[in-house]
């Protein structure tokens, strides 16, 4: 099947923003008297927003106020620094480029905090993509289907015709609860066998192929 329009999820899948997440956890975790996490600990935490993120993160055990605190802590940290280490992965740029010129609308859909993903957006992708969805309180975070259904009503296109594209668990039982075919990229936050136990079937290596799917219309 060829698809008429897609939607991507930023960390892992867009962006390699990894680093600069992991920069703002440590921060936190410093600020309030925690051991820092590892590189390797960020990415296995990431994917669910940053509430989780840094619940993930706190101490086994801590009080409900300290985690509070440290992600308010990370928030301020993030949004000043969410850009000091961020950048499309390589072959990102090229693609998108070849989508918008064979007018495939698209969108971003994160459970990155909205104020972020704005940021990112209008630094990165203003003018190769058409709408970029944040967490918002109106929206419940992914995997629940929200972000994505606002995504397909505000392009105006065809569920059944919108590939979803994402880099983690949590990216597939999106789009299978959205009822949209999913793509794995295997160049983000997850490996191959976690993102098959999730239910991916199809994967892609580099950022290029995914243009595949888009055929006849490039």
């Amino acid at each position: 099947m060829t698809y008429k329009a897609a939607i991507f999820d930023l960390d892992g899948t867009l962006l390699n923003s990894i680093l600069d997440l992991c920069l703002s956890t440590n921060y936190a975790l410093r600020q309030m008297g925690f051991a820092e996490r590892t590189l390797d600990e960020v990415r296995r935490f990431v994917g669910n927003g940053v509430g989780k993120l840094i619940a993930r993160a706190v101490p086994e055990g801590v009080p409900e106020e300290d985690v509070v605190r440290t992600l308010t802590i990370f928030k301020e940290h993030y949004v000043v620094h969410c850009q000091d280490n961020t950048a499309p992965y390589e072959g990102i740029l090229p693609m998108l480029e070849s989508l918008k010129a064979a007018h495939i609308p698209t969108a971003i859909v994160s459970n990155k905090l909205q104020q972020g993903v704005d940021e990112l957006f209008q630094t990165h992708f203003r003018g190769l993509i058409d709408v970029a969805i944040g967490e918002r309180p109106a929206l419940r975070r992914k995997p629940a289907p929200d972000m994505v259904d606002l995504a397909v009503e505000t392009l105006g296109v065809d569920k059944r015709e919108c590939l979803y594209i994402g880099d983690s668990e949590v990216d597939v039982r999106t789009a299978l609860g959205a009822g949209l075919d999913c793509v794995a990229v295997l160049w983000g936050f997850r490996d191959r066998g976690i993102l098959s136990d999730a239910g991916a079937k199809n994967f892609v290596a580099r950022p290029a192929e995914l243009l595949n799917f888009f055929k006849p219309s490039l």
